[in-house]
């Protein structure tokens, strides 16, 4: 086949679905007639490398010396176990062989080197799961332990989704890469080339187009545009994608275009479409948009104002040809409920708005465009987009990669999804908001929504109001409950060692952190250490922050991560190992009643720890205090249950006969019955089909309130907030 663009995907990234960026731009492409073919080289080399040929390969490189660890001379006596072993693994992690669970979880099938010295507490881990998610995380450390003996004896750059990640992390200057990729290919490298050059034989680009999401794709990214541009002197290259954006925008090293012929940033529509213009002789190169290049020898940064960008509307739906959908791999690689989400199963990524609608926090790089400029996706074109890669993937489950997703579009979301019918699986990031109220999470999850992720951050109200998140952990908790006793997962991203951050704080974080998840209103977290970054608040302006950069350098190449000084003198490397530690157990819901000291070994702290100055019932005394959510006139109405059965009940007392109501709804689960005056549910069982989701006129509060009085009934108030109506949430009858 020939295409004008091919869109690539370096090493390495995921392995369970192939990262969306050039999906995005394909989809694009599509809307302008213009043919592209992507690939994931990652899943690729992967494949080429675990399989029992690549595994003979390998092991043919490796010569034991007197520096090869007992664990390398250990795989390599039993080589013949894993080359007999590898592609029933791989076929088993595709989904193509899920008998082998069995054989996996028997621990006599697989050969086991020094990552299964960990599995110890498996039952403990694993113990509520099922053989495949038991067999998945076997097989995994199985991989993992490959991947040791690579990182060892072949190739110290290696890692599933981290190849190369130093070399790429804060390089503030380009020496250190441009060193490596004058050296012979490594044995990874000389994989990725094989395929890179069979794939630019087939597709026979006039351009090809890098994404590099993350500084673990970079060296992988640079490999392939050298090779392309000795081989295919006249096909031009161009990178963008996530590090591009962050990472290059001060780019001055002329070097770099050895290996690039174009740099773009930010959203690639407009800047694609106006490179192909140039590459083809139909524009100027002062037309470019958002694009590094050399000009005259020198790194010249051109951006044509005029070229607008497109509306999320214009870009077209994502498209997912040319990926090899079928041969991902799910793995488990930690325990925990999250992360796997991440790591199993195959997802269709989408996004529900450019941007982000909060655009506050400190810690974020709000001043660039892919944060500042905030722009949502109509619900109904969302849901376009969905069915056309359910139709196109084969799958229906969706990650959407939002930086925090608005829970009003949310809201009209799963309205669509319930009123299309699709059957579908979906998670998001979230900032938890009180307005994820009680109803609104039932509507979620009666859409499909499994899981939510949102920033908890510090779990400290002094230092959430310095973050500028908008939100406090009371209200946290509230919300963190609404979704889970809808039904859906909730994540938390913990971070420590924020600015001014002390260690009575970071203590009273982690009580905060262990009372949620006593009272089961969060079932996953991780921990991060704060970074100040170049384009946030923090690394803009350090000093309003209490921190100083820790020295000025000359910026060549990469410039995002910022090396700081706090002056309060907290050690926050410390905290890392017991704060993770007291994660691990608080998820599997142990060590809830021991101090928090115990997490923490004082000699190697050099300090007492302290103690908490958080009230022990902090949590359940803010999740006992009255629900505050007031329900406005506007505020939509909808019923998403099935239909009630009405029945007219004749009641005698004391020689007095009267009717009344008595409506039976059905559930998947229970049987609930209300009982009402005659003219009420008469009513009642009359608006319940007006305010079906599936009528095209939607009702508000007081729309309700109108039906009602126009009924000739008094009293809407007293009727509608009394203890029967109140329960119908549970058969949903939702105020929004």
């Amino acid at each position: 086949m020939s295409a004008s663009v091919f869109l690539i995907t370096p090493p390495f990234t995921q392995l369970n679905t192939p990262y969306p960026a050039t999906a995005y731009l394909k989809g694009f492409l599509n809307t302008k007639s213009i043919r592209a073919f992507q690939a994931d080289l990652g899943i690729e080399v992967t494949l080429a490398l675990f399989s029992s040929n690549g595994l003979r390969q390998l092991f043919a490189q490796i010569i034991p010396n007197q520096s090869t660890s007992d664990n390398a001379c250990r795989m390599l006596a039993l080589q013949a176990d894993y080359i007999s072993t590898i592609d029933d693994v791989i076929l088993f992690l595709q989904g193509k062989n899920p008998t082998l669970s069995h054989l996996i979880c028997k621990r006599d099938f697989l050969p086991e080197a020094s990552r299964f010295k960990q599995l110890d507490d498996l039952n403990w881990a694993f113990g509520s799961m099922g053989h495949q998610d038991r067999a998945k995380h076997l097989a995994t450390m199985y991989l993992e332990d490959l991947s040791d003996l690579i990182t060892e004896c072949v190739d110290s750059h290696f890692g599933f989704s981290r190849y190369a990640e130093r070399l790429g992390r804060s390089a503030n200057s380009f020496d250190e890469l441009y060193e490596s990729l004058q050296q012979q290919y490594t044995y990874i490298d000389s994989i990725l080339i094989t395929i890179l050059a069979e794939r630019m034989q087939m597709v026979n680009p006039k351009i090809v187009c890098i994404s590099v999401p993350f500084p673990g794709n970079l060296y992988t990214s640079l490999r392939c545009g050298q090779w392309i541009k000795q081989h295919y002197p006249t096909v031009k290259v161009a990178m963008g994608g996530g590090f591009a954006n962050t990472e290059l925008r001060s780019l001055k090293d002329k070097r770099v275009f050895e290996f690039y012929d174009f740099i773009t940033l930010d959203d690639g529509e407009a800047p694609i479409e106006n490179l192909i213009a140039f590459i083809e002789g139909n524009t100027t190169i002062d037309q470019l948009k958002r694009t590094f290049t050399l000009v005259d020898g020198e790194v010249t940064y051109i951006n044509n104002k005029a070229t607008k960008d497109y509306k999320q509307g214009e870009v077209g739906t994502p498209d997912y040809s040319d990926f090899w959908l079928d041969k991902y791999i799910s793995a488990i690689e930690v325990v925990n409920p999250m992360h796997s989400l991440w790591s199993d199963g195959r997802w269709n990524k989408l996004t529900m708005a450019h941007g982000c609608y909060w655009g506050k926090c400190t810690f974020c790089d709000i001043s660039l465009d892919y944060i500042k400029l905030y722009e949502p996706v109509a619900a109904s074109l969302l849901c376009d987009r969905m069915e056309t890669l359910i139709a196109q993937t084969g799958q229906n489950g969706f990650h959407f990669v939002d930086e925090a997703a608005p829970p009003a579009l949310m809201r009209a979301l799963a309205l669509e999804i319930i009123k299309r019918k699709l059957t579908v699986s979906w998670w998001t990031n979230v900032r938890f908001e009180k307005s994820f109220t009680r109803d609104l999470c039932i509507l979620l999850k009666a859409s499909g929504c499994i899981a939510v992720s949102g920033g908890l951050e510090v779990a400290s109200d002094r230092l959430l109001a310095l973050i500028q998140k908008g939100i406090t952990v009371a209200q946290v908790a509230k919300v963190n409950r609404n979704f889970t006793e809808a039904g859906i997962m909730v994540h938390a991203y913990l971070m420590y060692g924020f600015p001014t951050q002390t260690a009575q704080e970071t203590i009273d974080s982690l009580e905060m952190v262990r009372q949620l998840f006593k009272a089961g209103i969060l079932q996953s977290a991780f921990w991060h250490q704060f970074a100040m970054t170049a384009h946030s608040p923090v690394g803009l302006n350090p000093e309003k922050f209490g921190v100083k950069k820790a020295k000025e350098v000359a910026i060549t190449f990469a410039d995002n991560d910022v090396e700081h000084i706090d002056e309060t003198g907290t050690e926050h490397d410390k905290f890392s190992y017991g704060l993770k530690k007291s994660l691990l157990n608080y998820m599997h819901g142990l060590c809830f009643d021991e101090p928090l000291s115990i997490w923490f070994d004082a000699e190697d702290m050099g300090f007492k720890v302290p103690k908490t100055k958080v009230a022990a019932d902090f949590i359940v005394n803010a999740l006992l205090e009255d629900d505050t959510t007031t329900y406005k006139p506007t505020n939509k109405i909808v019923f998403i249950g099935t239909q009630p059965q009405l029945e007219i009940i004749t009641k005698t007392k004391k020689g007095n006969s009267w009717q009344v109501a008595s409506l039976t709804f059905y559930t998947k689960k229970e049987t609930i019955n209300i009982r009402v005056d005659e003219a009420q549910g008469k009513w009642l069982a009359q608006i319940l089909q007006e305010l079906s989701v599936q009528n095209p006129k939607p009702y508000n509060l007081q729309d309700v309130t109108n039906s009602y009085e126009a009924a000739g009934l008094e009293d809407f108030e007293l009727f509608w907030d009394n203890k029967p109506l109140n329960t119908l949430h549970k058969v949903g009858l939702l105020r929004l």
